[in-house]
């Protein structure tokens, strides 16, 4: 297993390395002086010159890239313009908010869309299979940040349950409660497509082993239906739904962008939005590098987690 992981570590360096490239790449080839674009229209050429020194913008576009590559591999991603502070600190402060919103919403996406992949199997072509496609179908076609609006309408405009807004209330609020009460519409909205995508995904996986021989040797012998269903049938179908979780992370993560925007949550998707408008460079290039690392390592763990299962996918 040790090996295994190490190979996969290894192999993850010329992916992250391809991300830093493409991004670098990207903000290189945005349109207009990111210095005059700072500045203002009124700057003075003088002004423009020297934020341009300080940014390392005067520099070859190679050179410019090797310097940053190299002090983010120790640990320097630079200083961010528009806050004037770390970029890291910045990045890993956001990034736990945004941690807090997409792993909430991956969890239920986990727990719910297994749930009903199974019960929908189990029950195949009967009222609960075709209640449960309705709805998962349904939650699928529905965007997120239609339903984030939809539920905002509803849940704290016309009811008044829930708050409208942000990650805690601006007075006497900072506690548990507090922050779970902000955080319910926000994870819902972030987790309905994807726990539609596993619930379909993981019907068919699970329909597929249902259909085995271990599994009717298992009923031949008197086994209750029960243990059949969630003690056998749905581990050999978690070789086929882990990376399923592993993709749907990504797109949690990556979804929390636009849900981050419509509810206000102070992560690090809203402050990638705010960095982009202000042309903070090395804020953006730190952030979708930061993140972009962290969703390497997450499907590297996916890819441990299904091996363990089906020690066959390490040959």
């Amino acid at each position: 297993m040790g090996s295994y992981i190490l190979k996969r570590l290894l192999l993850a360096v010329p992916v992250i390395l391809g991300i830093t490239v493409i991004v670098f790449l990207i903000m290189a080839m945005i349109p207009g002086d990111p210095a005059t674009a700072i500045l203002g229209s009124y700057a003075t050429p003088e002004n423009v010159a020297k934020l341009n020194r300080d940014l390392g913008l005067d520099q070859p576009l190679v050179a410019r890239y090797s310097i940053w590559l190299w002090n983010m591999l120790h640990g320097d991603f630079g200083q961010s313009f528009s806050l004037n502070r770390p970029v890291i600190d910045e990045v890993l402060e956001r990034f736990n908010n945004t941690l807090i919103l997409a792993g909430t919403s991956f969890v239920l996406c986990t727990v719910f869309g297994i749930l009903a992949g199974v019960v929908s199997a189990a029950r195949q072509y009967g009222f609960a299979d075709k209640a449960i496609t309705f709805v998962v179908l349904l939650g699928i076609s529905i965007p997120s940040f239609f339903l984030g609006m939809m539920m905002i309408l509803i849940f704290a405009v016309d009811l008044q349950w829930l708050p409208v807004s942000g990650m805690y209330a601006i007075y006497g609020g900072g506690d548990l409660p507090d922050l779970l009460h902000h955080l319910t519409m926000p994870a819902l909205a972030l987790a309905v497509v994807a726990t539609g995508v596993v619930a379909r995904l993981s019907r068919s996986a699970m329909l597929e082993v249902l259909r085995q021989d271990f599994i009717r040797t298992a009923r031949a012998k008197g086994v209750k239906e029960g243990r059949v269903i969630w003690g056998h049938a749905l581990r050999a179908a978690m070789v086929s739904i882990i990376p399923v979780l592993g993709i749907q992370a990504g797109f949690v993560l990556s979804g929390a962008v636009y849900i981050e925007i419509v509810f206000q949550w102070p992560g690090i998707g809203r402050m990638l939005v705010d960095a982009i408008l202000q042309r903070d460079i090395l804020l953006v290039q730190g952030g979708v590098v930061f993140v972009a690392a962290c969703y390497v390592i997450f499907n590297i763990i996916v890819d441990v987690a299904q091996s363990l299962l089906d020690p066959r996918i390490k040959t």
